[in-house]
């Protein structure tokens, strides 16, 4: 037998990548570079964490709330802990702001980079073993190194990101993310405890047939135009596909195509979503794969936030359906 067919190659790592593309990108030098790895390791902990959740006291709810007043699990809080101590101990980040704290957590006043997290999205979903995902944003800071790190560091617009990604918790475990060059996938080999480059070059289709949204919300909706948007999508056959996880939800999309919507509500006049936490993450990948992210008026990179955990409307995936939707909320 040839060798070649006996060492079948087994992939770019997510560490080669890095250094390989170090060139094209002046800000993935250095602490930027640290800074991915230190996400990536602390993804690899919440993996393994996740994985036997079944078979230790981690699953269930902790028995108090977060900020949006969302029921806290306990996977929620260790999640927070993992990645907080990774971007401490790597000490590019100056600060993070996370879904699960009410204000930002100074890391490291010589730090470059501001890391906004939700650590773990869907983790009510841990229980039925369902995927849920971590979502992170990266900013530069505003401030001088070695100063007192701001507010403002943290209220960036979506357009201000570096980098932005998603790790998604399922049949298999994925990091995907971007740098503003494009979407790149990495799966996760276990065995070695190494990313390998598996989705190059992400693209979403500017049309599909497929839209996800809870329907069971439909009766709050106050945007005008939902529900005229979702009875075309019935009246030609679109497929429904609703996980109730945001990050498997926009992955699904991603690789298929597809619109996610989460409109305001009467509960959630203003959204559901963390504009900081969220939505500017997902818009930016989107985007740079192609498609499109709006709140249904403007684009969701673009709104300047006033508060950590501000929230937004969130229509987001194939470009001509998000604009398929936008005319309609905008008759």
């Amino acid at each position: 037998m040839e060798a070649s067919r006996i060492a079948i190659p087994i992939g770019v790592t997510l560490d080669r990548f890095i250094r390989s593309n170090e060139s094209q990108y002046p800000q993935s030098v250095g602490d930027f570079s640290q800074l991915l790895r230190d996400i990536a390791l602390a993804s690899k902990v919440v993996n393994r964490e996740i994985n036997k959740a079944g078979l230790i006291d981690i699953m269930g709810s902790s028995g108090s709330h977060n900020t949006g007043g969302d029921d806290q699990q306990k996977l929620d809080i260790l999640a927070d802990i993992r990645f907080s101590r990774a971007l401490l101990k790597g000490g590019a980040a100056c600060a993070i702001i996370s879904e699960e704290a009410d204000s930002m957590n100074v890391l490291n006043i010589n730090g470059k980079y501001i890391v906004a997290i939700d650590p773990l999205d869907g983790s009510s979903n841990i229980d039925v073993n369902v995927s849920i995902g971590t979502i992170f944003s990266v900013f530069r800071r505003l401030s001088n190194i070695g100063e007192p790190v701001t507010l403002e560091d943290c209220l960036q617009c979506g357009t201000e990101q570096v980098a932005a990604g998603y790790i998604l918790y399922g049949s298999s475990t994925m990091l995907v993310f971007t740098t503003g060059q494009g979407v790149n996938g990495f799966t996760y080999e276990a065995t070695l405890g190494e990313y390998f480059l598996s989705h190059p070059n992400i693209t979403i289709k500017p049309e599909a047939n497929t839209y996800s949204i809870n329907e069971g919300n439909s009766n709050s909706f106050v945007q005008e135009g939902i529900h005229d948007y979702l009875n075309e999508c019935k009246l030609e056959q679109f497929a429904g596909r609703y996980i109730g996880s945001l990050v498997a939800d926009i992955h699904r999309n991603l690789l298929k195509g597809g619109i996610y919507l989460y409109p305001a509500t009467k509960n959630n006049p203003d959204g559901k979503l963390r504009i900081m936490f969220e939505a500017n993450s997902l818009a930016f990948i989107v985007e740079q794969a192609g498609g499109k992210a709006s709140d249904g008026v403007q684009r969701i990179l673009e709104i300047v936030p006033t508060s950590i955990h501000q929230k937004t409307p969130l229509f987001i995936g194939s470009s001509e359906m998000v604009k398929k939707l936008e005319l309609a909320l905008n008759k």
